[in-house]
Parts: structure tokens; sequence; C-alpha cells
């Protein structure tokens, strides 16, 4: 139980902290996630899930604005 409260803290301290660009690896691990997620309910957190449904919409945004991806080549 203790350990349970100290990761919700961890999470939320890490979630209030000024924003800032992660890495497409991040990106990956959270899509990874989800998917274990759909396929089974209590593999993550709430907190770590709704972290990595924020993280993938920024993204889809991030990318969205792009002509281009991270080794020049166009997108579109």
């Amino acid at each position: 139980m203790v350990v349970r409260a100290i990761l919700v803290v961890a999470t939320l301290a890490a979630m209030a902290l000024p924003a800032c660009a992660e890495d497409r690896s991040v990106l990956l691990n959270c899509k990874a996630m989800v998917e274990r997620v759909a396929k089974d309910a209590n593999s993550a957190s709430e907190a770590e899930l709704i972290r990595c449904r924020q993280v993938i919409r920024e993204w889809a945004l991030r990318d969205a604005r792009r002509s281009v991806d991270e080794e020049g080549k166009p997108l579109r």
C-alpha cells in the first residue's frame, strides 16, 4: 500500500514539472503500454495511463505541425 502511494505521488510530481519535449522512445513506450492495457486492464496504474495518453496526444499534435521528420525527410 505504501509503495503504491509513493508511486502515485512520484507520478503526480513528475506531471507537475514544467513540460519538456520527450524523445520518440517515450512515445513508443507509451503506445506499447496503452496496447497492453487494452489487453489486460490491470497492467498499469491509472496515473501512468493518463500520462501516456497525454504524451500520445502531444506527439500527434507535434507531428501534425511538422513538414519533415527528424532526419529532414518530407512527411507528405
